[in-house]
């Protein structure tokens, strides 16, 4: 009998804007930004670092090597913070500079990859207003994939995605974005109006009305994962009160594994009470590849997180993660030196939680973490 649950988990997939662009139809290309006012620019930045993008690309082009990885492990549960409205339709929301949109014919480049759960809790999926929003949640629907973090109401925005184990052990997702992440405060749900769930803090305050929340759906036996869009894209540091909100959210017993994103590039990971922590996962899929980014920790990495979860204590027993870069816009294994020089910067950053990677194969590293990991450990 199977005792553990695996899951593939992912931070922002950001499938519009010069993405959207390379499949076989694109919206229209027009940009309100004050640097690029067409999409297609992003492609040719791209094209400059690694050569030509032949399009329009089939939809499981943008995954590239990651779609074996991901069969290989026999992934039960898929989960990624889907940051892009997919819209042809509503109106750029004002003054907000950057605008991810791609078109609902796209959305089977993310059922090629099986994907389970898109939370929606992000600064991005109103881009393009309440109308983007709903027909995000349409397209997505009818495709046959959850959402979780935004919905037509506050009540709706609410509900947690629901999937079922082989095993008969229920998981529950929920979903909140932050305000420091940058989600304007009009994107919050309301019992009147569309949009996403919104934490104004991480206060104690917020943390127990969280868990309120979880409290509603949540029964005997039910595994919970918090997905949270918090904190700045870049740097390394885990903000104090981040590591108090994930700890009180497994000290509560609100939630068995938090799953944070927001962050260009992965962050610590912190094991506790014997439960995972991702305080960022880091950006999967995005359309950055030509873009000159003097920015801490900035080596262009991405990575899925392979996490085995006991099904009886909801304990991480084995987590994986595998680097890639994007070449032509596609996830490729990246150059040894290049994985050597991200490992050791992350494990540098990582030790204040006396959380380890080590090279397990080449393209896949595997985390340890001392047993019986003090719980009182303070706060890097």
């Amino acid at each position: 009998m199977q005792t553990h649950t695996t899951l593939c988990l992912a931070g922002d997939v950001m499938t519009g804007r010069g993405i959207d662009q390379i499949m076989a139809h694109p919206c229209s290309p027009e940009l309100y930004e004050s640097w690029v006012r067409d999409a297609r620019e992003y492609v040719k930045l791209a094209e400059k670092i690694h050569g030509r993008i032949p399009h329009p690309v089939p939809p499981e082009h943008i995954w590239g090597e990651a779609l074996a990885a991901m069969v290989r492990r026999q992934v039960d549960l898929r989960l990624v913070n889907l940051e892009t409205t997919i819209t042809t339709h509503g109106h750029p929301w004002p003054a907000k500079g950057i605008h991810y949109r791609m078109n609902p014919m796209h959305v089977n480049a993310l059922q090629t990859a099986n994907i389970d759960v898109c939370s929606l809790a992000n600064n991005h999926v109103m881009d393009w207003g309440v109308d983007g929003l709903r027909e995000t949640l349409n397209v997505l629907h009818s495709a046959g994939l959850r959402t979780v973090g935004a919905g037509i109401d506050q009540a709706s925005a609410e509900i947690p995605a629901e999937w079922h184990a082989p095993t008969g052990e229920r998981w529950l997702i929920f979903a909140w974005a932050t305000t420091d992440s940058g989600v304007p405060q009009p994107w919050r749900a309301t019992p009147q109006q569309a949009g996403i769930q919104l934490l104004d803090t991480l206060s104690e305050h917020s943390a127990l009305q969280l868990a309120h929340s979880v409290a509603r759906y949540r029964q005997a036996g039910d595994r919970v994962i918090v997905s949270l869009h918090w904190g700045s894209n870049w740097g390394w540091d885990v903000r104090a009160e981040q590591q108090q909100f994930a700890r009180w959210l497994i000290d509560w017993d609100v939630a068995d594994l938090v799953h944070g994103h927001s962050s260009h590039h992965p962050r610590p990971i912190e094991i506790y009470q014997g439960k995972l922590i991702l305080y960022g996962c880091g950006d999967l899929i995005n359309d950055y590849e030509g873009i000159d980014m003097h920015e801490p920790g900035n080596l262009g990495m991405a990575a899925l997180f392979f996490a085995n979860i006991s099904n009886r204590t909801g304990e991480l027993l084995r987590l994986e993660m595998c680097p890639w870069q994007l070449k032509k816009f596609r996830l490729v294994r990246a150059d040894d030196n290049y994985e050597e020089a991200f490992r050791t910067l992350f494990n540098d950053k990582s030790s204040a939680f006396k959380t380890r990677m080590q090279v397990q194969t080449p393209g896949v590293w595997t985390l340890s973490w001392p047993p019986g990991l003090a719980d009182d450990m303070s706060c890097p």
